[in-house]
């Protein structure tokens, strides 16, 4: 049973979703609010396995909670839930903690898949969010390569890959060449997004900086 927590500062959003979660097989509202601080509170209190969180809200954003939730390192998962789809909203939530990011245009089939892996901390993109040069294969990223984009993710400069790979700064910026070529991107932020989209790697893989 996947205990949630709804946060939207929008009654027929929030209503309407309660409505729905509350007649879905495996799912259990435990609270609800509509706005940051009180998600916050509610989400010490009741420790939910998953946090559905508008991205706007008064008093803090969706966002701003993620990343409370990530500095105090609380087993429970958030789902972001907006109407914005632009990639600087994206991967503001990815880094503040976020597993999930699903528009509210989305249907309920799709919502429901987002929930259940998000809060088995599986990481879910919406897969209406456009990434540009993103469709079709993706070709393999070799060893090295996976390497050097999870360091690069995690923050380190390129000189600190090569001295944790043992390479030169140089072969850190071919690799790194080659896999936006592989993927299809112009630059790390796109990089980690579609690989992170397409589970070449894990959100995981990118919060070991912090530990």
């Amino acid at each position: 049973m996947v205990r949630i927590l709804l946060a939207d500062d929008h009654p027929l959003t929030r209503s309407g979703l309660s409505a729905w979660i509350a007649k879905e097989e495996g799912m259990q509202l435990v609270g609800e609010t509509e706005d940051g601080e009180s998600a916050w509170s509610a989400i010490l209190e009741l420790q939910p396995d998953l946090a559905m969180l508008d991205i706007e809200m008064p008093n803090a954003g969706g966002i701003d909670v993620a990343s409370r939730v990530l500095k105090r390192g609380l087993r429970t998962n958030v789902l972001i839930l907006t109407a914005y789809s632009a990639h600087q909203y994206v991967m503001a939530s990815v880094r503040a903690g976020a597993k999930g990011f699903i528009l509210k245009s989305a249907p309920l089939a799709q919502l429901r898949k987002a929930i259940f892996q998000t809060a088995a901390g599986e990481f879910y993109l919406d897969p209406s969010v456009s990434l540009a040069r993103t469709e079709g294969e993706v070709e393999q990223l070799s060893d090295r390569e996976l390497e050097v984009l999870v360091l690069a993710g995690q923050g380190l400069p390129g000189h600190e890959v090569a001295r944790l790979l043992s390479i030169t700064e140089r072969t850190v910026a071919a690799h790194l060449t080659s896999v936006y070529g592989k993927l299809g991107v112009k630059n790390k932020t796109e990089a980690i997004l579609v690989a992170l989209k397409r589970g070449v790697i894990l959100l995981e893989q990118l919060r070991l900086i912090d530990r």
